[in-house]
């Protein structure tokens, strides 16, 4: 680093930089009138009183966060939100327990998964959507068995509403029916806390003795036969039905990492369409010949083939009572006229004996 140098200020500049200073503060103070703007600074009490006057009332909600039973901003409750809204607008759910799969594995298992699903030939339209949007994820098992108590147990249609206090101090009525509300958790405790044991019409009491455990979902957007056989050919691959892909068309599937993992998984059970299905119901599901499709035209031929049966067994009981009117009616016309005619025969004998 250079020294410094000490330089002594020359004395004209020193006193000309005074003289300057001195002679704009006596031109200021020495003004007649100076402006207003000038002279007296800025005022901005009157508006900060404005605003400090204005108050909330006391039992004003905000719109943005209504009142919960948990806290709402805990990673918790956000993931109790999650599974609740999976629930409902997802209709095809598959539940595996899981041992302790490495990253790689999981990656592995995906891969294949999204492959067999890819492969999956179908003439509807929604075949590459079904494939695309299908997820297989790792489950919070506590809090997933709570969003299946709330999805079945609450009925936001039933939560009477609350009085509150708007912006403006107006009462108005507000419904709190949201899955973190008081009112869920209130339906929920009431529906299973108790010796009473849950009906056997409950979808909760059908599932939860399988909610053991490390889990994870594999979840489609529709319920398509095709790509849930296709998903069971690789994860719970069981042979005529289901088996699991060849070496010589898959062969990453028979690597020792994939392997690895889908041996570490175990179906046990689903949920279709809000219905529970053991291993063997979800197996039925994925073996249906031709898919949904398939059964509607099967169902439409059945109702078919029963009106046709129904207006046939109508027919022929119409059928068989007129035919026994006309052979009745035949039996009496006949009677009738051998009636007529033997008394004509007696008539002409008694005629010619006359005679």
């Amino acid at each position: 680093m250079p020294p410094r140098l000490r330089c002594a200020v020359p004395r004209g500049l020193g006193s000309a930089v005074s003289s300057s200073r001195t002679a704009n503060r006596s031109a200021v103070l020495l003004l007649p009138s100076a402006p207003a703007a000038v002279a007296a600074p800025r005022q901005y009490a009157t508006a900060a009183a404005k605003v400090s006057s204005f108050r909330l009332p006391a039992d004003y909600v905000p719109p943005t966060k209504p009142p919960t039973a948990r806290p709402s901003d805990t990673r918790k409750s956000q993931l109790l939100r999650t599974y609740t809204s999976l629930l409902r607008s997802t209709p095809l759910i598959l539940i595996f327990q899981h041992n302790n799969l490495t990253a790689v594995e999981w990656a592995a298992v995906r891969r294949e998964l999204r492959i067999a699903l890819g492969n999956v030939s179908s003439e509807g339209t929604d075949s590459a959507d079904v494939a695309s949007r299908a997820q297989l994820q790792v489950i919070r098992t506590r809090i997933f068995d709570v969003a299946l108590k709330i999805v079945e147990f609450h009925d936001p249609s039933k939560v009477a509403p609350t009085t509150t206090s708007a912006l403006s101090g107006e009462k108005i009525q507000v419904v709190y029916d949201h899955d973190l509300s008081k009112a869920a958790y209130k339906a929920v405790q009431a529906a299973t806390k108790g010796d009473a044991p849950l009906p056997e019409s409950s979808a909760y009491g059908q599932i939860s003795p399988l909610l053991v455990g490390p889990l994870a979902i594999l979840t489609l957007p529709a319920v398509s036969p095709a790509h849930l056989a296709a998903a069971l050919s690789v994860l719970s691959p069981s042979p005529p039905a289901f088996p699991a892909p060849s070496k010589k068309k898959n062969p990453g599937y028979h690597d020792l990492v994939a392997q690895s993992g889908f041996q570490k998984l175990m179906l046990v059970g689903g949920r279709i369409e809000d219905k529970v299905f053991d291993l063997e119901g979800v197996k039925w599901v994925g073996g249906i010949d031709g898919g949904l499709d398939a059964l509607r035209a099967q169902l439409v031929y059945m109702l078919q083939s029963a009106g046709l049966g129904l207006t046939s067994a109508l027919e022929g009981a119409s059928k068989s009572l007129w035919l026994t009117m006309e052979s009745r009616r035949s039996v009496l016309e006949e009677e009738q006229n051998g009636g007529k005619e033997g008394e004509k025969k007696e008539e002409g004998e008694t005629k010619e004996e006359s005679s």
